[in-house]
């Protein structure tokens, strides 16, 4: 069956992100900065420059995150307004604004009954996907630089519109393949598996992460528990690949993940070193 281009996005939450306790105990980690907006404003805008007209934010359940992305995505923020124009200063009002103009966005709370998982918020966002169209799922741990991923299967799928799925990949040095999710393709671009931190003999140096186009058949492939007892997004990919294409697309851009403090000031870094007015003071700070 061929679904329907995608128009609608779903955005997982970081869950409960322990590892950079204390501050997730009050905010979202996908809501700490890059530069000065948040990581999961840079996934947004994304989905938003690719075309998306509907986003769904799934938030972890029994946390503030619901409320705080309803209130920085759908917020007037009158307040602010009325101050900075009080002031003078109402051209800082620009970045807030732009905010406001992404398209539709909806936050929901991933269904606490699920088990634990990165598939449990695309579980609780089924209501959202239509039967007849495809979609993006995209998880908020993870940001690209120079280009836009949603973009990049958007356009594949319009040359493989019989896929059951597509998925980004990214070419990483040997000495990091223990460390990820890595590709064994068959047939030229096409997923066979996937092997979780192999130790040993890594089937390709092709890292999947969370940038994914998916079918409404996915829906059927997520309900059986895998490693840790957990539901695991790529476990639902591996099966549709064995009844279909699942075709596997190179990142033209720069994937990095914000998964743990280390990585988050990676990412921070790679960002901030693209600004060349501030390369002078990062090498002397770093020196």
């Amino acid at each position: 069956m061929k679904y329907k281009t995608p128009t609608k996005a779903i955005i997982t939450d970081a869950g409960f992100a322990s590892r950079f306790l204390p501050i997730t105990k009050t905010i979202p980690k996908a809501m700490i900065p890059i530069g000065a907006k948040p990581i999961m404003q840079l996934v947004v805008e994304e989905c938003a420059a690719a075309g998306i007209t509907q986003l769904i934010i799934v938030a972890t359940p029994h946390t503030m995150g619901k409320q705080i992305y309803e209130d920085y995505f759908n917020s007037q923020s009158q307040n602010i307004k009325t101050l900075l124009e009080k002031q003078g200063k109402i051209e800082r009002f620009k970045s807030v604004q732009e905010v406001l103009d992404f398209p539709k966005i909806t936050v929901i709370e991933q269904d606490p009954n699920l088990p634990y998982g990165n598939a449990s918020p695309i579980i609780s966002a089924r209501q959202f996907i239509d039967k007849d169209e495809a979609f993006l799922a995209l998880y908020s741990d993870d940001i690209v630089l120079g280009a836009s991923d949603a973009q990049s299967l958007i356009e594949s799928y319009r040359q493989h519109p019989a896929a059951k799925a597509i998925i980004m990949a990214q070419e990483m040095p040997d000495d990091q393949l223990s460390k990820y999710g890595i590709i064994a393709l068959k047939n030229g671009n096409k997923l066979d598996h996937i092997v979780e931190k192999p130790q040993s003999d890594p089937p390709s140096n092709l890292t999947s992460y969370g940038r994914y186009l998916l079918t409404p058949e996915i829906f059927n492939k997520l309900d059986e528990v895998g490693l840790d007892g957990e539901l695991w997004t790529v476990d639902g990919i591996t099966k549709l690949a064995s009844e279909g294409d699942v075709i596997v697309e190179k990142t033209s851009g720069h994937w990095l993940t914000t998964g743990d403090p280390k990585n988050y000031l990676l990412a921070q870094l790679t960002d901030a070193t693209a600004h060349a007015d501030w390369l002078d003071d990062i090498k002397r700070i770093i020196k």
